[in-house]
């Protein structure tokens, strides 16, 4: 941390989290001075956090369809040049175990606090400088570049990296100045919205699903053509788990989400089978082999199952006619938890006004915007660490290209 406040950096870095540490490190490796500065007490506090503490830092199934955008295609220049291979080697080549979780999620070993260690380390071993606890007040192009006021002193630069983030879980500091500085330099900014966050309900559905929270199980999560085959958990404001996290980025408010509670299961034989070995059985005890049993129960007193004494009673008909209803099962949330439990941000900088190869400003040369300030969201599962990582590096390509520095050749 430095203890002295430059007065003048080849590069300005706003915001010391994932992409911001990540992209000052590799800036200085190239013999450019850089400065990252940040309001917060604490570096990469998102990073802490993440993985409950051991950081999935990416997905090894990283690719341009686990994003969204109003532009799907920004996101592929980025990432084909930094790949989950390229960050996995960094950590390697530094000590720090890592191992692999379902669906190409890739965790540390140990916590979450090696990769803080490592970005904050890298970027002072290379000669940088990071001021923490520093508000900015002011910021004015120069002929040379940027004017930075901040509480600690002036500072110039030749080119600004704005890394700050979205509006995402507010306690960590997390702010929306990212989208003020864009428009204060007259980019378009994309209405953020919280993403990869549980879903609420109101009146019925809302009390129903609270009196059985904490089940859990697999589902199909379905919104238009997007679908997530993951677990769904109930909780006491509503539905929760990674299905529903993912599908949550999707969402568009005032619409249902179909969820096929049965997915992969043979559902109708099953029934069918039940029904001729137990005809005397009810309906809820029977798909208690297929649905955890408070859930089967509270499908039954809230009336989403035929209220039928004994399976014999059920045809066959309307057993197929149940499953195809539990298998599209539509519910309307009444919105989500918000930004305070949202995982990342969606919309932000448009990426109209930004270079795919570069994150420079088309307008306003010099200027740069990485990572969750930039409209492109991941799934859930180490995909937006990975695009941390990878509009980072393409920052820091084209500032040590443009000042003289040494080429970023791996």
């Amino acid at each position: 941390m430095t203890s002295t406040m430059p007065t003048k950096a080849d590069v300005v870095v706003i915001g010391a989290g994932a992409a911001g540490l990540f992209c000052g490190a590799r800036i200085a490796e190239g013999g450019v001075s850089v400065l990252v500065i940040d309001h917060a007490k604490k570096p990469a506090e998102k990073v802490r956090i993440s993985g409950g503490g051991r950081c999935n830092f990416t997905n090894i199934h990283t690719g341009p369809h686990a994003f969204l955008s109003d532009n799907p295609h920004f996101a592929k220049s980025a990432l084909a040049r930094y790949r989950p291979a390229d960050f996995i080697a960094r950590l390697d080549a530094r000590g720090i175990g890592w191992h692999e979780k379902t669906l190409g999620q890739l965790f540390c070993d140990g916590r979450s606090g090696a990769i803080i260690d490592m970005l904050t380390g890298d970027l002072l071993a290379a000669g940088g400088q990071l001021a923490l606890s520093t508000p900015i007040t002011a910021l004015d192009r120069t002929e040379d570049g940027f004017s930075i006021a901040t509480r600690a002193g002036p500072v110039e630069a030749r080119r600004l990296v704005v890394a700050t983030g979205g509006l995402s879980i507010p306690k960590m500091g997390a702010t929306g100045f990212a989208y003020d500085i864009a428009r204060r330099f007259g980019h378009d900014v994309i209405d953020p919205r919280p993403a990869l966050v549980p879903f609420v309900f109101e009146g019925r559905d809302k009390t129903d699903f609270a009196s059985i929270s904490g089940v859990s199980l697999p589902v199909r999560a379905r919104f238009g053509d997007t679908v997530f085959d993951e677990a769904m958990l109930f909780t006491h404001r509503g539905l929760s788990g990674p299905a529903i996290l993912q599908i949550s980025s999707y969402w568009r408010e005032g619409h249902p989400v179909a969820i096929n509670l049965l997915p992969g299961n043979e559902a109708a034989a099953a029934l069918k089978s039940a029904k001729a070995a137990h005809p005397k059985q009810s309906l809820a005890t029977a798909l208690e082999s297929l649905l955890p049993k408070r859930l089967a129960g509270m499908l039954a007193a809230r009336g989403d199952l035929p209220d039928i004494p004994r399976l014999a009673d059920l045809s066959h008909d309307r057993i197929e006619a149940l499953v195809r209803t539990l298998s599209d099962w539509m519910l309307k949330p009444a919105g989500t938890e918000g930004w305070r439990t949202a995982e990342v941000t969606a919309g932000g900088v448009d990426t109209a006004g930004l270079s795919s190869r570069s994150m420079e400003s088309r307008t306003v040369p010099g200027l740069y915007f990485i990572g969750e300030c930039v409209d492109v969201t991941g799934w859930l599962g180490g995909y937006n660490f990975q695009w941390a990582w990878a509009s980072a590096q393409a920052a820091a390509a084209d500032c040590r290209e443009q000042l003289g520095g040494y080429p970023l050749t791996e």
